[in-house]
């Protein structure tokens, strides 16, 4: 079929929340844009056709357009999902609300700062290898076999993308900021897997052990519900808070 020959798509209707904190007397708002659908059209497409045609001053965020940077999250009809993986043919209706994601600093319209927590949470757990062959590298042997099974478990957890989806998600979270959250329990269920890491349950205790760490959660499971990636964690929270319980 030629270009000519397409036919002529849906009106896409977006309410966008338009707030931008940095102006001095603006205020939160409902903005309604219309859109004429393409083929393939993600959320993505259609906010940088708005902001090209229409709305320059439209804030959102992106890199990579792939579901790999985990930039783009947002509220999307309710839920929180990647604008730049979600297609327009997921709504029948055509309508589209769109909105930041919550439990994190807003910088305006759909834009948040997800990166002051999440380097909150990594400092935290101390998301690095802690060895002493870590803390006095030989730079001159060569790297340390590992089991390929192990690995895989690894690389496994180690797929989140930092989205903010599922602290966004997440019941505690919304009532207690200091709360780990899935993203620190994802970080913890991969370093506690890692051969070459040395803390003990006893060590993990010290971060996990408390309701801001694993024993907050309410296992409402928002988090296993909307992660882009699909990581297990439902299975990772039950799994530590069992060893956690051990200790306790």
């Amino acid at each position: 079929m030629s270009t000519v020959d397409q036919p002529k798509g849906r009106t896409l209707v977006f309410n966008i929340m338009r707030y931008n904190p940095q102006v001095e007397g603006d205020k939160p708002k409902m903005v309604r844009y219309e859109v004429e659908e393409t083929l393939g059209m993600t959320i993505f497409i259609a906010l940088n056709h708005i902001r090209e045609t229409r709305e320059p001053s439209l804030l959102f965020d992106f890199v990579c357009r792939a579901g790999i940077c985990g930039s783009c999250g947002m509220i999307i009809n309710g839920r929180p999902d990647l604008a730049c993986r979600t297609l327009t043919t997921k709504f029948p209706d055509g309508e589209i609300t769109l909105m930041p994601l919550p439990a994190f600093k807003l910088i305006g319209d759909l834009s948040v700062d997800t990166g002051t927590f999440m380097r909150r949470v990594s400092e935290r757990v101390g998301s690095w290898i802690h060895s002493e062959e870590a803390k006095n590298p030989n730079l001159n042997v060569l790297e340390e076999r590992m089991d390929p099974d192990v690995a895989d478990k690894i690389y496994e957890l180690d797929r989140c993308i930092e989205c903010g989806c599922c602290i966004s998600a997440c019941g505690t979270m919304r009532m207690r900021d200091s709360f780990l959250g899935a993203r620190g329990f994802m970080s913890v269920a991969r370093f506690q897997a890692d051969p070459r890491d040395k803390r003990t349950d006893a060590d993990w205790y010290e971060v996990l052990g408390d309701d801001d760490g694993i024993f907050g959660c309410m296992t409402l499971m928002g988090c296993e519900d909307t992660c882009p990636k699909d990581l297990p964690h439902q299975t990772k929270i039950a799994y530590l808070r069992r060893r956690m319980v051990k200790v306790k």
